[in-house]
């Protein structure tokens, strides 16, 4: 068991992001497979990510903030799948109820440079995040569909993994 863990525990650490990226603090995520990379900017006081998360190439993966809860419900988020034209596609999107259109639309924080990359079974988001009005601890929740139809991200699990993707990280205590 502890071979286990060690192993998971190093899965942020030791990963090697395309185009010479790199992050000075990342974390593990408990479940959908999923690990969060950032560099604190304390000069702007906003957050470089990115969210990977094991995936298919029919499916998507969304990474977001709650700056007024800990649920999916009141999220400002970051959608990514691969569009019908084969490129990623990945857009801000609020979550304001249990079956939201993610839809592209703004934002209650900045959140620019956003991209998105799909390669050997995994899907990542980049942005950048911030300047947060909850400063650098905030509640964050993650996602992970199996499809997408017409370009628009199709439901989520509703039990298990899907419904406990969300936790609390400090960006600059790690």
């Amino acid at each position: 068991m502890s071979q286990v863990l060690t192993f998971y525990a190093q899965t942020c650490s030791k990963h090697i992001f395309s185009s010479n990226r790199s992050f000075g603090s990342c974390r593990d995520l408990p479940v959908l497979d999923a690990h969060l990379h950032w560099n604190y900017m304390p000069s702007t006081k906003s957050i470089q990510i990115a969210y990977r998360a094991a995936q298919t190439s029919e499916g998507w993966i969304a990474w977001g903030i709650n700056p007024t809860g800990t649920g999916m419900v009141g999220s400002q988020a970051i959608v990514a799948f691969r569009g019908s034209n084969g490129s990623m596609t990945a857009y801000p999107t609020s979550i304001t109820s249990y079956n939201p259109s993610l839809q592209p639309s703004s934002l209650s924080f900045q959140v620019s440079n956003i991209s998105a990359e799909y390669a050997k079974g995994q899907m990542t988001i980049f942005a950048v995040v911030g300047q947060l009005a909850t400063g650098t601890s905030v509640n964050h929740v993650w996602q992970a569909g199996r499809s997408v139809s017409d370009n628009i991200p199709q439901g989520h699990g509703t039990s298990g993994p899907n419904i406990q993707s969300m936790a609390t990280v400090d960006f600059l205590s790690g």
